[in-house]
């Protein structure tokens, strides 16, 4: 889950690859460095933690120097050190890695075997010392990267500079993300688009199994079979703005706010407000057999699957087809029951999450159609999936998924209400109330980001709690498992949730003034037994804060504090409007108790490790 950046070209490069592990550093900030070629030598900086403990060692860098890799760490192998922070380099090369040599144990033994001094603890430095020896009986340097590749196992990105070659640089990609961005006489990788659109539109996405050299100049990719890859250049959508704090305080909290925009642009996109039709070609429905449709799991991690729980309940309804929804993690390790009638949906906002693409791939080969939801066009798992849905989220840095989770709850529903009508069957009752609805929805989630102050004032009631429960019924328990999930990651704070009904089979014993709970209980079909399981909790002396609908009196009477909510006729729409004063409360909670909102210790944004 690290990130990784190279350039080369005419310009001093140590501030440009300094500035695009700045938008890398949501991947990884145990630890960074950078290494550049200067009169046939290789300069290096590098320090454990964030980018700011390193910024100050640029200085001991040559600036002339116009060749450069940079690397954002999160570890794996071995702890964060200044020792195994990247780029790790020898005499004859410097490299950077993103990704989990699997083999590395067998490697090192053999090389430590031969004389080899390993000076850190990663997986890394062995793919330093492998290519070493082979560059020095290679015919080139092309040879010795074939023979790489068919020495390690495992997943990687790898960025390679050579001062024996000092104008150009070599890449590798099996598994990890690496894009090529190509400019005017200067090129660039990295591990994500995000970090190149600075520079330019123009780039190059590598599919596993294939490496390349690139010059100020040209670039050049082959495969891992040697053969000459042509590949065209993809034009990248995102704007320099995009992906910039533009004010706020947090990307967090700029991803908030920016729903209402995302929510809209996602509607424009896949539905026709006046005719009422799904746009079914946006959403690549006619690349599906979808007759030959059974049944459907969707599989994902963290918040994606949460937002499966959510679809769940639409997809069943509508579209009359079960539905299982699955941790990508644990999927194909279980045998699962699939074949040509299963649909798999796979849903990650960066499109590149390990687990989910190796479960993508495992589903194929059984014969399933796979459906992949990403907000990353040309991601690894859009390229492996017969089908694509992209979101219109935009970019998200904030570790903690916020608009990328009401996006990908959306783009769920409306893909429920396409497959029943590619069913033939009739939802015309709902499909016109959400119409409704989703006309309206930026305009309820901005009612509700208005009371931002409001529930700032609330998370300085309750920051100093060390527990927390969230309840909901249906489709809002999974939203209090997305309230817990980002109480948990960002301000450090246990959360756990539960489906209403099920607190007096257990969980109730915790209830005390110690543990406040956090009760969802819009006015849906679930709201009396809700209520009702509020009750029980306030008999026991608990501490309820009620998110409800606005003219809910009974909830309000009842809990300790309220946060209202516009009340909506679609269930799973209404669950998008629930988890944005979620959202707020973990943010306004984490920024009350001094915690790293954007970077929260021991995560990732885009997790491309297993």
């Amino acid at each position: 889950m690290c990130g990784v950046i190279g350039y080369i070209g005419p310009k001093p490069c140590v501030d440009i690859v300094f500035n695009g592990l700045k938008r890398l550093e949501y991947r990884g900030y145990d630890s960074a460095g950078i290494a550049v070629l200067d009169q046939g030598r290789i300069a290096l900086a590098k320090a454990k933690g964030k980018l700011r403990q390193l910024e100050p060692l640029l200085e001991t860098l040559p600036k002339q120097a116009t060749v450069g890799i940079g690397h954002t760490r999160w570890a794996t192998h071995g702890p964060p050190s200044t020792k195994n922070a990247h780029p790790h380099v020898g005499e004859t090369l410097g490299i950077v890695h993103n990704g989990i040599i699997e083999n590395f144990q067998d490697l090192r033994a053999g090389l430590e075997a031969a004389g080899a001094v390993l000076k850190t603890d990663t997986d890394t430095e062995v793919i330093l010392h492998v290519l070493t020896e082979e560059l020095k009986t290679a015919a080139s340097t092309k040879d010795a990267i074939l023979k790489l590749s068919k020495i390690l196992k495992g997943a990687y990105s790898l960025g390679i500079i050579i001062p024996a070659e000092p104008d150009a640089l070599y890449l590798v990609k099996q598994g990890s993300p690496l894009v090529i961005g190509l400019g005017k006489d200067e090129n660039l990788f990295a591990s994500d688009a995000a970090a190149l659109v600075e520079h330019t539109k123009k780039a190059i996405f590598l599919e596993d199994g294939e490496f390349a050299r690139i010059t100020a100049h040209d670039c050049t990719i082959w495969n891992f079979s040697g053969a000459v890859v042509k590949r065209d250049a993809t034009e990248l959508e995102w704007s320099q703005d995009s992906v910039g704090r533009l004010g706020f305080s947090h990307y967090m909290l700029k991803e908030i706010f920016e729903q209402p925009n995302a929510i809209g642009s996602t509607i424009a996109r896949l539905v026709d407000r006046e005719s009422g039709a799904v746009n079914t070609q946006q959403m690549a429905l006619h690349r599906l057999n979808i007759d030959g449709i059974r049944n459907i799991h969707i599989i994902a991690c963290g918040t994606a699957y949460i937002s499966g729980c959510v679809a769940k309940y639409a997809l069943e309804s509508l579209a009359r087809l079960p539905v299982n929804v699955e941790l990508a993690s644990e999927f194909r390790y279980r045998n699962p029951c699939i074949d040509k009638s299963s649909l798999l949906i796979a849903v990650s906002q960066s499109g590149e999450t390990m687990d989910t693409l190796e479960s993508t791939k495992y589903a194929k080969k059984q014969g399933c159609q796979v459906y992949a939801i990403c907000n990353v066009q040309h991601s690894s798992i859009a390229r492996e999936a017969d089908a694509t849905l992209y979101m219109e989220a935009g970019p998200e840095i904030g570790v903690a998924s916020t608009k990328a989770f009401t996006s990908m709850v959306l783009c769920q529903y409306i893909l429920a209400l396409a497959l029943a009508e590619a069913r033939r069957i009739d939802v015309g009752a709902e499909k016109s109330a959400a119409l409704k609805v989703m006309a309206a929805l930026p305009v309820h989630i901005e009612k509700i980001l208005a009371q931002s102050a409001k529930i700032a004032d609330l998370a300085n009631k309750y920051y100093q709690s060390r527990n927390f429960l969230y309840i909901g019924r249906g489709e809002q328990f999974p939203i209090a498992m997305e309230g817990a999930l980002k109480l948990k990651e960002i301000s450090y704070i246990h959360a756990e949730a539960y489906a209403a009904g099920e607190l007096k089979h257990g969980p109730i014993a915790l209830v005390d003034r110690n543990m406040p709970l956090f009760a969802i209980a819009p006015m849906d079909k679930y709201y009396n037994k809700t209520l009702s399981n509020v009750e029980q909790v306030r008999a026991r002396n608990g501490r309820i804060i009620g998110l409800g609908s606005e003219d809910d009196e009974k909830l309000r009477k009842i809990a300790d504090d309220f946060i209202s909510c516009p009340q909506v006729a679609v269930p799973v729409l209404q669950s998008i409007l629930t988890t944005i004063p979620l959202q707020l409360f973990a943010y306004y909670m984490a920024l009350r108790r001094g915690t790293d909102v954007d970077q929260p210790r021991n995560l990732a944004k885009s997790v491309t490790v297993e």
